[in-house]
């Protein structure tokens, strides 16, 4: 099986945060690659990595980077691919927003579509959108996804139906 979306760490502590990507790409049955890739203590591989991902017939790449986060912008600088970063609040991070404004302030010209901070998980449905623009039957699965979270208000609206307190009107 080949892999349609990478999803790049800066270290393996990144991964508690990054396997909710994973996860989601396991019940979307979307076949996906686990890296880690430091834009700092590995340049030349990460080069390698961004220069090849779309020969190897990836679509999408998630990347996920904490403290200075360079590494989503430094693949999205080397790659015709959209890049998704995730920024991380890591040991070192002044309460994440060192990370998010690193993966959030771009260039021109190299664009990298940021996430909320530790949220790898809409990364991935991002990602699964991106991929269903082109794929009707992984649109059905996108499109099943969204009912599911309908229903899931749906449900939570009729158990607060049934919560009496003494000046609740519905």
């Amino acid at each position: 099986m080949t892999p349609i979306v990478s999803i790049i760490m800066g270290s393996t502590s990144d991964l508690k945060v990054m396997e909710a990507a994973a996860k989601h790409f396991d019940e979307m049955e979307i076949p996906y690659e686990i890296l880690a890739l430091s834009a700092h203590r590995t340049p030349a591989l990460v080069e390698q990595f961004a220069r090849g991902a779309a020969e190897r017939g990836v679509k999408v790449i998630i990347a996920g980077a904490g403290g200075a986060a360079h590494l989503p912008g430094v693949i999205a600088a080397m790659t015709p691919l959209p890049v998704i970063g995730v920024p991380i609040k890591s040991g070192n991070s002044m309460d994440g927003w060192d990370s998010v404004l690193s993966i959030l302030q771009m260039p021109a010209g190299i664009p990298v579509a940021t996430m909320a901070l530790d949220n790898a998980k809409n990364a991935a449905i991002f990602a699964t959108q991106i991929l269903a623009a082109g794929d009707p039957a992984m649109m059905a699965k996108v499109v099943e996804f969204k009912q599911v979270l309908a229903e899931k208000i749906d449900k939570a609206n009729r158990d607060l139906a049934e919560i009496k307190m003494p000046f609740k009107v519905n």
